[in-house]
């Protein structure tokens, strides 16, 4: 959730209204009374499964693809565990991505990444001078996904699974050689490089959070040590001063101030 004095952003709705509710309370704050906007980076159910939920709750739009929405209402419609969910967002606004546009306050930027849905983004926001980007769910960054993550204050990249464990691990070879693949997801050996590396990591972000972390293939402490040990490796002049922080699937992170 991304708040200013005005404007209010939830970014993917992977949970119900029930497990967001607890998460604001967990963090020692009540339901937002108003949210403008749920924003969705792709349709896979870890990201998507509460955005009609989540929308109503608050009548506010839902911004997404139009390929992202299809996918989200066959989704729906194909899960037989649940045949009276609803999937009707009452309100949606399509995007496209490399698009620049404003809710509130907030300008937005979308962007492409690679990773196996329909039509996947990550986002960068601003308000007077301040950024936010949030980038999960990739297989490795492209020159352009580094050119959006350059000059955030606060970071939100993912660092999903360690090489080894994940090779030793008990996904299925298919499972594993798509975690690996360029439209799977990042490993803390590509985040490291891309954090030591002072040509393509300015460094300016006064947090980073390392997310999306799997509870098959990876360790908290190890995604730590792999980026800390990166960012050690900056040279004096390109040295990062931020903190870094480990996001946890089951428990909320936060607030933070900007």
């Amino acid at each position: 959730m991304l708040e200013t004095e005005s404007t209010t952003l939830l970014i993917d709705a992977g949970l119900g209204r029930k497990e967001m509710l607890r998460r604001f309370e967990a963090i020692g704050r009540a339901r937002p009374e108003r949210v403008d906007a749920v924003l969705i980076t792709h349709e896979h159910s870890d990201h998507s499964t509460g955005v009609a939920q989540m929308a109503r709750e608050w009548n506010c739009p839902a911004y997404l693809t139009e390929p992202t929405h299809r996918e989200i209402l066959k989704m729906f419609a194909d899960d037989p565990e649940n045949p009276g969910r609803k999937a009707k967002i009452e309100r949606v606004e399509y995007i496209q991505p490399g698009e620049r546009f404003e809710i509130g306050d907030i300008e937005i930027n979308s962007f492409s990444i690679p990773h196996d849905a329909a039509d996947p983004v990550g986002y960068c926001f601003r308000k007077n001078g301040v950024k936010v980007a949030i980038v999960t769910d990739l297989g490795y960054l492209p020159e352009l996904v580094k050119q959006h993550l350059r000059e955030a204050d606060f970071l939100i990249l993912e660092s999903n699974h360690d090489l080894e464990m994940l090779k030793m691990g008990p996904y299925p070879w298919h499972i594993k050689q798509r975690v690996m693949s360029r439209t799977g997801h990042l490993s803390n050996t590509i985040v490291s490089d891309f954090l030591a590396d002072s040509e393509v990591f300015d460094a300016r972000a006064r947090h980073i959070v390392l997310a999306h972390l799997s509870e098959q293939n990876n360790n908290p402490d190890v995604a730590r040590i792999s980026a800390a040990e990166a960012l050690g490796r900056r040279g004096c002049d390109f040295a990062f001063g931020g903190t870094l922080h480990i996001a946890s699937q089951r428990t909320p992170l936060g607030p933070f101030d900007l």
